[in-house]
């Protein structure tokens, strides 16, 4: 498998982690989001392989180019189902799936860069592009903390779904400064994912395009 990546990007990171848990080898091929002049991801070469010029993109074993970090994740569950990243109980399930989608559908995507510099395009200064992160972010991890378990990982002592979100989420709330210390189980997950070998091998610091 390839996986078109960007070390820092959240999306990217997610599904690294997804295909870590699983054991799977893949190469990474590097797209740099800031190189001159607009990008890497908006150039005639990477738009012929994903048209909306974003990461990551997954090319399958058997040839397949896939995009959107949900849709990928979803297709390596079900492809390799060993290392499962939902439990087998169907409620249980969804509230995993519900935790991810606080992260992935209604947080990370309004601190998108592609977001931000729209903000700056209407005339927010910076520390209101600031504001705007630190709200949805710690809104979004206020709701997680509330919907995830008292022990082990989100929702038990191995990693899934929720795990796979909730970490990229909190290097980005690094990157944004924003304060963890009202989220004592959002920190303990933490602590376990900073020891655990896949979430270490995922890390942005670990990356071949790291600077």
């Amino acid at each position: 498998m390839q996986l078109y990546t960007y070390y820092r990007s959240t999306s990217s990171y997610r599904v690294r982690i997804a295909l870590a848990l699983k054991g799977l080898d893949y190469q990474a091929l590097p797209v740099n989001l800031i190189a001159p002049p607009g990008g890497e991801h908006r150039q005639p070469a990477y738009l012929a392989i994903n048209p909306q010029g974003r990461v990551p993109a997954l090319r399958t074993d058997e040839g397949e180019l896939l995009i959107q970090s949900p849709a990928i994740i979803e297709y390596l569950e079900e492809r390799y189902p060993q290392a499962p990243l939902l439990s087998k109980d169907l409620a249980a399930r969804a509230r995993e799936r519900g935790v991810a989608g606080v992260i992935g559908c209604d947080v990370h995507p309004l601190h998108n860069v592609s977001v931000l510099n729209r903000l700056r395009q209407l005339g927010h200064d910076e520390p209101q592009v600031m504001e705007w992160i630190g709200h949805w972010i710690s809104q979004g991890l206020a709701t997680v903390e509330q919907l995830i378990g008292d022990e082990d990982y989100c929702f038990g002592p191995e990693p899934g779904l929720a795990d796979v979100y909730l970490i990229p989420q909190l290097y980005a709330a690094e990157r944004f400064n924003i304060a963890l210390e009202a989220y004592p189980r959002i920190r303990r997950v933490a602590a376990l994912a900073a020891t655990h070998p896949a979430f270490i091998e995922a890390h942005p610091a670990n990356q071949p395009d790291t600077p």
